[in-house]
């Protein structure tokens, strides 16, 4: 396994700044940001580290050079919005961005692009499966045209009042995930697995490694802690609203030992992509750099 780093939380840098920083201080994968440029709706999003439209086989072929002289690879291409959107103008918009991703992947010989499936807060889990149903088949032939293979990340994506009371991203569970497969059982179709998201649903992520080891195509390092005096105060039913704390690796409730443990026995051979969402250093570009090295040294005995 190598270890790898979103690019999302250092938008400031430049793609090729980020690559000499990343391999200067022993990271091994990148997995770069491919926000619409110029577009962003959240934290950690509108981020654009590659310009996916403006991207050909020139320029592509410039970006891997690059990558190359610093001695590094690209583990996937991520874009993360929300193609369940209940605004049918705002779905048409965000999936032809994501296929914009997926067409760039292919270019830059990245075998993964990483995104959400997205999800209407206020329609039921049924509901929202049928649209499901429609919607994604497409996409996902779409990337199997292009040699790319879609990597779901499970995170509900309900941090804010504007996200109640579903969150925006469906796949955030087994049963759902069983649900997404039986819909969709093409192999190319699988996850961004995060166990952080796992910790406040009090869902196994050692099982889960398990459970769909064959679905696992590139695995997110983020932690989590749980406050549990605001867990007190405001109950399960706030979804994790006000007391799910997105920290480093290292700094939370994952057991990184046990985790990798796990991906290693079902044979998981990919990425550990540290994603840096800690509000604690994420003040300056110097506090996210330090993030990134904290993490890096709880994660890198582990990664060989």
């Amino acid at each position: 396994m190598k270890l790898g780093l979103m690019s999302a939380a250092l938008p400031k840098m430049s793609l090729e700044e980020l690559a000499a920083w990343a391999s200067q201080n022993r990271f091994g994968m990148l997995e770069i940001a491919c926000w619409p440029k110029g577009r962003s709706e959240r934290r950690y999003a509108g981020v654009t580290h590659i310009d996916v439209a403006a991207l050909d086989k020139a320029s592509a072929q410039e970006i891997n050079a690059m990558i190359e002289r610093h001695e590094l690879q690209i583990s996937s291409l991520g874009y993360y919005p929300n193609p369940l959107h209940p605004d049918p103008d705002h779905r048409t918009e965000v999936i032809a961005h994501l296929k914009k991703v997926i067409v760039a992947a292919e270019l830059l010989n990245v075998p993964i692009v990483g995104t959400f499936v997205g999800r209407n807060k206020d329609a039921t889990f049924e509901a929202n499966l049928d649209q499901f149903a429609q919607i994604w088949p497409p996409i996902v032939k779409f990337a199997a045209e292009h040699g790319i293979k879609i990597a779901i990340e499970n995170c509900p994506m309900i941090f804010s009042n504007d996200e109640w009371p579903g969150g925006n991203n469906l796949a955030i569970n087994p049963q759902i995930w069983r649900k997404m497969w039986e819909i969709i059982p093409d192999q190319n179709f699988g996850l961004n697995l995060d166990p952080s998201h796992l910790v406040w649903q009090f869902i196994d992520y050692t099982r889960v490694v398990h459970d769909f080891k064959d679905r696992i195509f590139h695995v997110h390092a983020k932690d989590m802690r749980i406050d549990r005096e605001q867990l007190y105060q405001r109950g399960i039913m706030s979804a994790g609203m006000g007391w799910q704390i997105p920290r480093l690796p290292g700094l939370g409730e994952v057991n990184w030992a046990q985790f990798i443990s796990a991906l290693y026995e079902v044979g998981y051979d990919y990425v550990v992509s540290i994603e840096h969402e800690d509000r604690a250093f994420e003040a300056t570009e110097a506090l996210v750099k330090r993030g990134f090295l904290i993490s890096r040294d709880v994660l890198a005995p582990y990664l060989h």
